[in-house]
C-alpha cells in the first residue's frame, strides 16, 4: 500500500482554502443565507479532491472556536462533508448550470439536513415544525446559491488553474 506524502505545499494550499472559506463565510455574514462557503467547497473539491476532507474538518472546528459550539456546529459536522462527498462523486461534471443546480438544491436542503439533530432531542414533530419555520430562509439560501454559482463559478475555477499552474 502506497502512502501519501503531505508536503509542504499541501499544508500551504489547505491552510489558503481554509482561510478563504473564513473570510468569505464573514464578508457575507451580515445577509441572511447568503454565503460562498458551498461554491468554494464544491470548487476546492473539484480542483483538490480528497485533500479536501482535510480543510472541512479545520473549517468546522475554526467556526467552533470563533461563534461556540452550540447545535448548530454538530449540523456543520455532517452538512459541509456532505456537500464534498456529493460533489466528489460528480466530480467528472464540467456545466456550470449541473453546479449551480446542486449548489440551489443543497441551499433548499439546508434547513432539512439542519433539522436531524432536532429528531433526537425533542421528536419529529418538533424537527418538521423547526424545518417548515425556516423554509422562506432555504429558498433564499436556494436562489443565493444558485446565482452566486451562475456568476461566480468560471472566474473563480479559471482562477484557481492559474493559481495551480503557478505552484505546480
Amino acid at each position: 500500500m502506497k502512502k501519501s506524502k503531505i508536503t509542504v505545499k499541501d499544508v500551504v494550499v489547505a491552510g489558503m482554502m481554509l482561510a478563504t472559506l473564513e473570510v468569505a463565510k464573514n464578508a457575507l455574514a451580515f445577509l441572511p443565507n447568503v454565503e460562498l462557503v458551498t461554491l468554494l467547497i464544491i470548487l476546492y473539491t473539484l480542483f483538490f479532491g480528497k485533500k479536501v476532507y482535510a480543510v472541512i474538518p479545520g473549517f468546522i472546528l475554526l467556526e467552533g472556536c470563533i461563534y461556540g459550539f452550540g447545535l448548530w456546529w454538530i449540523m456543520y459536522l455532517y452538512v459541509w462533508p456532505l456537500l464534498a462527498l456529493i460533489t466528489y462523486r460528480f466530480r467528472e461534471q464540467t456545466s456550470v448550470l449541473f453546479w449551480s443546480l446542486l449548489a440551489g438544491f443543497f441551499g433548499l436542503a439546508f434547513g432539512g439536513l439542519c433539522a436531524i439533530p432536532y429528531i433526537f432531542l425533542s421528536g419529529f414533530k418538533s424537527a418538521f415544525a423547526w424545518w417548515i419555520s425556516g423554509i422562506p430562509y432555504d429558498i433564499l439560501h436556494c436562489v443565493s446559491n444558485f446565482v452566486l454559482c451562475m456568476v461566480l463559478f468560471s472566474p473563480l475555477k479559471n482562477a484557481l488553474k492559474k493559481i495551480n499552474k503557478i505552484y505546480e
